[in-house]
């Protein structure tokens, strides 16, 4: 107990000597810290004082790089304007020239002028003073003449044109028949330029029921869907048929308009089948559309084949099969042209049979007399034509294509079915009913063709055939001579073009015969 004291302070001698210690551990690591901090401090500066040298350094280069570039291309820019300076001024020069020189030519031709102007003037006055008498002359000269002659001027006129009447009648009717030839060469080029003028300033009826449909909607409504955002479904829909879309105030209807009649069925079937789908944007537009003229193609050859095996016929290329369905899609005046053929065939055949000639044969040509119609080929051929070398291109026998050329004389007919198929043709058109006319305009424009005929002195007969295409007039021979024959089918044909209304054209034939006849007894 007597050392525990002693203990205590020997303890905490040790322990001051220990935190003595210890402080001076920590003051000397303190140091070396502090030392060390100093050092990265001083490293730290150094390294960022250089860095900002050199990027001094690098900021002073590339600024005197940009003063060196500024400077070349101010230099450059200087040149430029001089250069174009220059020019301009080489430009001001030649045209002050130009200028000069202009001026002195104007100056030296109104100077020629001058003197051309006092020039004319000079004659001008010559010939007043001859005119006057040229004048004293030629009334000098009517007096002697009436005193010879002992007639006044007016007389010998009114004996001059009495003479000349005949002759300039007669060269008259001479150069309109020479005018007419002339014409004729001409006539289907021009004819062309008229229907195409005609149909651009004329919106006919006959021109609207064959190049127009129509499509019913239930509402109004899918009309904007049709047009589509900025009209893009309309215009992808008018690309991928190639007809044109009427989409107007018009309720529950869309109108389709094209002269193609494939290409307007196209588009109505597709635009019915988009309406009732209900998806119309442009890619599902290309697809039906598509897919309709594949059904279309599908179903023209299908109709060629049935009307092949239903008319009998065989052997027929695929092409023409194809061309006959495209009839269905085609008509004339109203007449579908599938039903025109199907018609003139089943003549022709009834007819060469009653003939002894080869019905099949005849049936053949008779069907495909207006194959040319529906062909895109040659347009400058006319319909005739055209069919005439589709069937020789495709083997068809040469009895038939003759009988396809000449159906409208447009060729020499060399075989017995070459008539019969023109005039099965005429019939099938000309029967009442047949083609969009009233039965009883049709009979009163063919009485009014020939009473219009028979108006004229000489005229015997006169027969309109053809379906009215076509007025025979048979003349007199002891009345009308050669000449008068030639000017009435003139005054004829003007006649008819200016005081009656009719479909195509009318070929006017004045008929002037002469018969002998004697008896032997």
């Amino acid at each position: 107990m007597e050392f525990q004291p002693l203990y205590i302070a020997w303890a905490l001698g040790f322990l001051a000597l220990g935190l003595g210690v210890g402080a001076l551990i920590f003051r000397s690591k303190a140091k070396k810290e502090l030392e060390a901090a100093r050092k990265e401090a001083e490293r730290i500066f150094s390294e960022a004082q250089q860095a900002a040298e050199n990027l001094k350094k690098d900021k002073l280069l590339e600024a005197k790089e940009e003063v060196l570039r500024l400077r070349s291309e101010f230099e450059k820019q200087q040149l430029q304007r001089q250069k174009q300076q220059e020019q301009n001024e080489l430009r001001l020069k030649r045209l002050e020239q130009s200028l000069n020189q202009k001026q002195e030519n104007y100056q030296r031709k109104e100077h020629e002028l001058d003197q051309i102007r006092q020039n004319l003037n000079r004659q001008l006055e010559l010939l007043s003073v001859k005119r006057s008498e040229l004048e004293k002359q030629q009334q000098e000269y009517n007096n002697k003449l009436e005193s010879i002659a002992k007639l006044t001027q007016q007389e010998a006129k009114a004996q001059l044109l009495e003479s000349m009447k005949a002759q300039a009648q007669t060269e008259a009717m001479a150069y309109v028949k020479e005018a007419m030839d002339e014409a004729r060469l001409r006539a289907s080029k021009e004819a062309k330029k008229v229907i195409i003028q005609s149909i651009q300033r004329i919106a006919a009826e006959q021109s609207i029921e064959n190049a127009v449909s129509t499509v019913h909607i239930d509402s109004d409504d899918v009309k904007g869907q049709i047009i589509g955002r900025e009209g893009r479904n309309i215009r992808a829909l008018e690309a991928a048929t190639g007809v044109e879309l009427i989409v107007d105030d018009t309720p529950e209807t869309i109108v389709i308009s094209c002269f193609d009649p494939v290409r307007r069925e196209i588009a109505r079937l597709a635009l019915q089948r988009l309406i009732a789908d209900g998806r119309i944007h442009p890619a599902r537009i290309e697809e039906v559309v598509a897919k309709t003229r594949k059904q279309i193609e599908e179903h023209i050859v299908e109709t060629g084949e049935r009307t092949v095996v239903e008319l009998g016929l065989h052997g027929m290329h695929p092409e023409l099969i194809r061309l006959v369905g495209r009839m269905k899609f085609r008509s004339s005046y109203g007449q579908n042209l599938l039903q025109h053929s199907r018609e003139v065939a089943n003549l022709c055949a009834i007819m060469a049979a009653e003939l002894g000639i080869n019905p099949k044969l005849a049936k053949r040509a008779g069907l495909l007399h207006d194959i040319g119609k529906v062909s895109d080929e040659d347009p400058e051929l006319s319909h005739a034509l055209l069919g005439m070398k589709l069937a020789e291109r495709f083997n068809e026998s040469p009895a038939v294509c003759n009988a396809i050329g000449a159906h409208h004389d447009e060729i020499e007919m060399q075989y017995v079915i070459s008539p019969i198929v023109q005039a099965c043709d005429a019939i099938s058109g000309a029967r009442p009913g047949a083609r969009r006319e009233i039965a009883e305009q049709y009979i009163q424009r063919l009485k009014d063709l020939e009473s219009l005929a028979l108006s004229y002195d000489g005229v015997e007969k006169t027969y309109a055939i053809q379906a009215g295409r076509e007025l025979r007039v048979i003349v007199e021979a002891d009345k009308v001579s050669d000449a008068k024959a030639d000017e009435l089918a003139v005054l004829l044909a003007q006649r008819i073009q200016n005081e009656m209304t009719y479909p195509g054209q009318i070929k006017v034939t004045v008929i002037r015969e002469k018969r002998a006849v004697s008896v032997a007894r």
